[in-house]
């Protein structure tokens, strides 16, 4: 049977990924996970004003529930922008998918509820999942990812994924142009945007803590160069390892934002945008997906829990829902170069690792 649900998974994993879709558009993805439960005999809801569906097995009160995320990245590969699944979205439908293969056929005491969620590159689908009732009645809450070599080699796994939180700020700066002989008759965008520069990276919290802020966009000037240009647009991104760092961080940019607009004589206008929380990890979802990695991979495979800068919306759930247990296993698959690189590769035999020992864990909880 583990034979035959491996081909399945792979040839799963084949599909998703030679069909990639953004966020937001995953139409053909989900009617695939629709059709794919349709033949399961498998319940489910679908929305006619967002991507994603809702799925359930079992009988019960109570709702365990599981996430996978379905969009792709809009990614230039060897010279084409296209949809591409760098981050490995059509891995975890398949382990997810996977899981529910080895479940459908067993005798329940929960309902298991399998959530489908469109784009978590936009750092927002679980919102919209939460929205249409995904977390209503869940005591617990799993998700699957697979991590960096340099994080989890193959047949490493660990039990949770400490994500960081994550926000951006766009903004522009609206000065004066001037002509290149006559700076004093002008207010240079560029000043402004090298103290900005300087300022974000004289930010000094607890050195106990991780915490990042740079320049990550800058558009200024045009084809004459004899012009000092007034307005200019940036973007900034905001990184920390815990919420409420984050949240100082942040303060602290509103803070120097104004103090620079006073500084210069300009006008700085801004907004924050694309906030995703830091994981609130559970300890007893972690316990159970720690017993479920012992029991289908041996004690050799059990890693230390994941602490990454990187971010993901699967977050959200916790923070709308503080009652919420959850946790997000991490697999080993010898992933390289790393996630959202265009050319970003695996051992797919992780697959049916990671597809067992979700479905384990579901089972646990």
């Amino acid at each position: 049977m583990i034979a035959d649900f491996e081909k399945q998974i792979l040839n799963w994993f084949e599909d998703f990924h030679a069909n990639p879709e953004v966020s937001w558009k995953e139409f053909r993805t989900t009617q695939t996970i629709a059709n794919i439960l349709d033949n399961f005999g498998v319940t489910y809801r679908t929305f006619s004003d967002v991507t994603g569906l809702i799925a359930e097995i079992g009988d019960g009160d109570e709702v365990i529930g599981v996430r996978a995320e379905m969009d792709a990245l809009w990614q230039e590969v060897d010279g084409v922008w296209q949809g591409n699944h760098s981050c490995g979205h059509d891995a975890i439908i398949s382990m997810v998918l996977g899981a529910l293969l080895y479940l459908k056929d067993q005798r329940l005491t929960k309902r298991l509820r399998f959530i489908f969620q469109p784009a978590e590159e936009k750092g927002n689908g679980s919102l919209a999942m939460i929205e249409k009732g995904a977390i209503d009645n869940v005591s617990h809450l799993f998700g699957i990812h697979l991590r960096p070599i340099e994080e989890l080699p193959m047949g490493r796994v660990s039990a949770s994924i400490h994500h960081g939180a994550a926000i951006f700020l766009e903004g522009k700066v609206l000065g004066e142009d001037a002509h290149g002989a006559r700076p004093h008759q002008g207010k240079n965008a560029l000043d402004v945007i090298v103290g900005l520069h300087q300022f974000i990276k004289s930010i000094y919290l607890s050195p106990f803590e991780a915490y990042s802020a740079k320049l990550t966009k800058v558009i200024a000037g045009g084809e004459s160069l004899n012009i000092i240009p007034g307005s200019a647009e940036f973007a900034i991104d905001v990184r920390a390892q815990k919420n409420e760092v984050l949240e100082k961080l942040k303060d602290q940019i509103d803070h120097g934002m104004n103090s620079l607009k006073d500084l210069y004589g300009v006008n700085i206008e801004w907004k924050w945008s694309d906030f995703t929380p830091g994981a609130e990890v559970s300890e007893d979802a972690e316990a159970i997906a720690e017993e479920a990695i012992l029991n289908i991979a041996g004690p050799e495979a059990l890693a230390p829990p994941v602490i990454t800068s990187g971010s993901d919306d699967f977050h959200f759930y916790t923070i709308k829902n503080p009652n919420l247990k959850a946790t997000m296993i991490g697999v080993g698959a010898n992933l390289q170069p790393g996630l959202h690189h265009p050319k970003m590769t695996f051992n797919q035999s992780a697959l049916d690792v990671g597809a067992r020992i979700l479905a384990e864990t579901l089972l646990r909880a």
